[in-house]
């Protein structure tokens, strides 16, 4: 067997040369959302109607998996080597799914994944999940314009934005992570009882049309 060119030896000693210094790829954390609701019995009787809990629509900036960072009001970042365990919306649409569900007063509960007939569904978008700085300290912000509709029909039946603001215990990633299961958790102690007084306005309204 003849010998390499000198030239090809020494292009295979420089990509050889190149290929050991390059960076490793980044194995970032995966975090999930922390807390949830306990399942706690309520007095309260079963309600006759199903519910699916849509995932909230939202924008490039919060469609993702990276815990998202803001440092001041004009700057967006993400923590570097940390992300979700899934999509944001899809991590606040479980947590809400989970609330009704130890709620116990649904019985025919389901997501929109199910692609099931319900007789409403509880949509919205999803402005705000992030850690924002206040005073030096991360918060974890959840901002959610909900939406109850009618699956199918064109109409709003009720609409109203929930916010929740938890302050970190530290400037640590699994401190801001705690956060925003606290202030997951509390969001959705917002959004059941509106949902339920929602439902009953809404039916009331339609047996007196």
């Amino acid at each position: 067997m003849s010998a390499l060119p000198r030239h090809a030896v020494l292009a295979l000693a420089l990509l050889l040369g190149a290929c050991s210094v390059l960076p490793k790829p980044e194995t970032p954390t995966v975090y999930r959302l922390p807390g949830g609701p306990a399942r706690t019995a309520t007095a309260a009787a079963p309600v006759a109607w199903s519910l699916q809990v849509d995932t909230p629509q939202a924008g490039s900036s919060l469609d993702g998996a990276r815990i998202v960072v803001l440092p001041s009001a004009e700057e967006l970042n993400v923590y570097r080597g940390a992300r979700w365990s899934e999509r944001m919306p899809v991590l606040l649409r479980d947590r809400l799914f989970d609330a009704f569900q130890a709620d116990g007063r649904i019985r025919a509960l389901s997501i929109d994944e199910n692609n099931l007939q319900a007789d409403y569904a509880l949509t919205g978008n999803l402005r705000a999940f992030q850690a924002e700085y206040e005073h030096g300290r991360p918060v974890a912000v959840i901002r959610y314009d909900a939406q109850l509709i009618r699956p199918g029909a064109q109409r709003i039946l009720a609409m109203r934005r929930f916010e929740s603001r938890v302050p970190a215990q530290g400037k640590e990633v699994p401190q801001v992570v705690a956060a925003f299961g606290a202030a997951a958790d509390a969001l959705a102690a917002q959004v059941l009882p509106w949902t339920f007084s929602a439902v009953q306005t809404a039916g009331s309204g339609e047996r007196s049309d």
